[in-house]
């Protein structure tokens, strides 16, 4: 029997610690960083049927985590450069599952893989020039009614690259690839 909880969050659902740390927030930067190389190493001998694979039952294809990893990061990182230039300005949500049912989702990884380098450079650079006053500053979520510090969001998209990776390194292992 396949616990269907252990599908959806193998590592776990996100858990923020009480205080963030200088280190917690250098280990997540520090992660981010290396992101795309580790998601690469993990798809790039992938064949078709195996992209076109759901990493769980009723779950996205490896293929859709991919670009789905390349929008909600590119949402990220946009996220991140207004809170750093405006006073916690208000985001914009989007609905994930309907942009997985787009069409560029069909498309091969490559495109996605290559945004997620560029994200992750350039999120990389910005995480290294900053100070703890900017991982202060917020943005306002308007479906959690909230400000988020960007502390908080680079623990939780470390959390969300080391998810999503665990979904496709699990298949991997359950499909003895």
């Amino acid at each position: 029997m396949i616990d269907i909880e252990l599908l959806k969050y193998p590592i776990g659902k996100f858990l923020k610690p009480n205080d963030v740390s200088d280190q917690h927030l250098q280990e997540a930067s520090a992660y981010l960083g290396s992101f795309p190389q580790y998601l690469k190493e993990t798809v790039q001998s992938f064949s078709e049927e195996q992209l076109n694979t759901p990493y769980r039952p009723g779950g996205w294809t490896v293929r859709q985590v991919v670009h789905h990893l390349a929008d909600s990061h590119m949402n990220a990182l946009i996220r991140f450069k207004l809170a750093l230039t405006e006073e916690n300005p208000i985001i914009k949500p989007y609905n994930e599952a309907a942009w997985a049912k787009m069409p560029d989702y069909s498309l091969p990884i490559g495109a996605s893989l290559n945004l997620i380098d560029g994200i992750h450079f350039k999120w990389a650079v910005l995480l290294e020039s900053m100070d703890s006053s900017d991982f202060k500053k917020t943005y306002f979520h308007p479906e959690s009614q909230s400000s988020v510090p960007l502390s908080d969001v680079t623990l939780m998209y470390q959390w969300h690259s080391q998810h999503h990776l665990a979904h496709i390194q699990h298949l991997v292992l359950r499909e003895k690839w």
